[in-house]
């Protein structure tokens, strides 16, 4: 009997013991803070993959705490890291097509977001991502607006002058053309830019302006609105080959998780724009608003500078230009 009985608890073990070893663990990086709608995406995700009881968990990294913001996209592009969020077109110098995913003026709303996101433009994009082994599990852009240290910000003439931020190649071109002086950085070191007087402005999106509490730094908000310039697109990625690699139901768990936090990313990005306004307010920075005029101010100005720059540096540029415009 208690020979019976070892022999039982070790089988047990064993099983445990294989079970344990089936489990696939994929890890997640990012550079945000855990309160932020881009962690609470891929929290999400996450926690509908564990609830669906595949042997599949997803291991999150964020604030930036295993790959800095601008290097995620080459190690997960080489299967150093399985999963990620980001802003695509900090991965423009590798791909420069990314770029157009932070085109000044492009994208008119969140709604037109979405429509962009299933269009014949992402397909095309998705197919670069492909030559990278990356694809795409949770599209999402999010609005932005611009931040002074010292003064408001809303048309081109406001930042002549000023040393300024840009999260992408293309709105630093138009910015350029306003006359700024350019600072390329991650959005997580604006704070310490502006503490410093590196920076006297910058732009990106309305939920990194809260995130990394820039209010302490700026007298003068202008937040994304009617109107809204800055539209970034900045999905939930996979390594091609590790989604590839996972057994179907792992596959289908990670599919459903995805589409449902998609639904909830561009429901939380409508509210962003609004909810960042109020945070800046009761801190006591003033809220500019950009008008129509200063809005098609600045596009006149980005066709001149970012839309001919990216036709002339991108062999397929124009295709992919006239894609995006095409989406209503």
């Amino acid at each position: 009997m208690n020979t019976f009985l070892k022999a039982a608890v070790a089988g047990l073990a064993l099983v445990a013991t294989g079970s344990m070893a089936s489990a696939t663990e994929l890890r997640l990086s990012h550079q945000w803070s855990n309160n932020d709608i881009r962690h609470k995406v891929a929290q999400m995700v996450a926690d509908e993959v564990a609830a669906a009881d595949v042997d599949l968990n997803i291991k999150i990294f964020g604030s930036k705490s295993l790959f800095k913001p601008r290097e995620q996209y080459k190690p997960l592009s080489r299967g150093q890291l399985d999963m990620t969020v980001l802003p695509l077109s900090y991965a423009g110098g590798q791909q420069p097509a990314y770029n157009l995913t932070l085109m000044p003026g492009l994208v008119k709303n969140h709604d037109h977001a979405a429509r962009l996101s299933a269009s014949p433009f992402m397909e095309a994009l998705e197919e670069k991502m492909a030559e990278d082994d990356v694809m795409v599990l949770v599209h999402g852009y999010l609005a932005g607006g611009f931040a002074g240290k010292d003064k408001c910000i809303t048309a081109p003439e406001d930042v002549q002058g000023l040393q300024t931020r840009a999260a992408g190649k293309s709105f630093e071109q138009m910015l350029a053309g306003a006359g700024a002086s350019i600072a390329s950085m991650a959005s997580s070191e604006i704070y310490n830019a502006m503490q410093t007087g590196v920076l006297q402005a910058a732009n990106t999106s309305s939920s990194s302006f809260v995130s990394y509490r820039i209010y302490e730094q700026v007298s003068c908000y202008t937040p994304a609105g009617d109107v809204a310039l800055w539209f970034m697109y900045q999905p939930l990625l996979i390594n091609k080959t590790t989604f590839e690699g996972l057994n179907a139901e792992q596959q289908a768990a990670l599919r459903t998780a995805s589409e449902k936090a998609q639904a909830y990313y561009l429901e939380e990005a409508k509210k962003e724009d609004a909810a960042s306004a109020k945070v800046f307010a009761d801190a006591g920075v003033e809220i500019a608003q950009m008008s129509a005029e200063d809005f098609d101010a600045w596009r006149e100005l980005a066709k001149e500078t970012s839309y001919k720059q990216f036709v002339a540096e991108v062999p397929d540029g124009q295709k992919l230009l006239d894609l995006a415009l095409s989406v209503e």
